[in-house]
């Protein structure tokens, strides 16, 4: 099989603040993404983790390149990701730095362990990974990770955390189905 690559043009005129509302139909799980060691440490809520591979397991993350994550991510060559549960959108908020919180001081309200490659993980994520940076892929705007899966942790929680059209939803398994 042969990979063709060629630019598709776009319409003239797709403002990203169009294409940023039109991506808002589109929902996702929500994480947050921590990296660093010590006290050198941050994080930052995404909605762009995805499943790359189970064999070896590879998580991608997309990372806007002035992230204060990414240069920890680029330093320690780790990260973690923290899958949320439905009743943490307050995490979510306090790491997307709306409060004006940097660095450790996002971490303060939460109890959090120590992953591999020292990465903070959250002890009540609904899921906790360590990843090691297997590649940064640098493109446009941002940096998609890919991590290789070192650590793994999964709780029994029983919603989980969406971002659709702008709102944090819990999604909660229907027990009667």
């Amino acid at each position: 099989m042969n990979l063709v690559v060629r630019d598709v043009p776009l319409r003239e005129g797709i403002t990203s603040g169009e294409f940023r509302n039109a991506m808002r139909h589109l929902s996702g799980g929500v994480s947050v993404i921590t990296a660093g060691r010590g006290d050198d440490i941050s994080g930052m809520t995404v909605t762009s983790v995805a499943s790359l591979a189970v064999d070896p397991p590879i998580l991608t993350v997309a990372i806007n390149r002035k992230a204060s994550t990414l240069p920890l991510i680029r330093r320690y060559g780790a990260f973690g990701v923290n899958i949320l549960s439905g009743d943490q959108a307050g995490i979510a908020d306090r790491f997307t730095g709306g409060d004006g919180s940097k660095g450790a001081e996002r971490f303060a309200g939460s109890s959090w362990t120590i992953g591999a490659f020292g990465v903070p993980l959250l002890r009540d994520a609904l899921v906790a990974i360590g990843c090691e940076v297997e590649e940064l892929i640098e493109r446009h705007s941002h940096v998609i990770a890919l991590g290789r899966v070192a650590h793994l942790a999964a709780s029994e929680g029983n919603a989980a955390l969406a971002y659709w059209r702008g709102e944090y939803l819990a999604i909660e398994r229907n027990s009667t189905v």
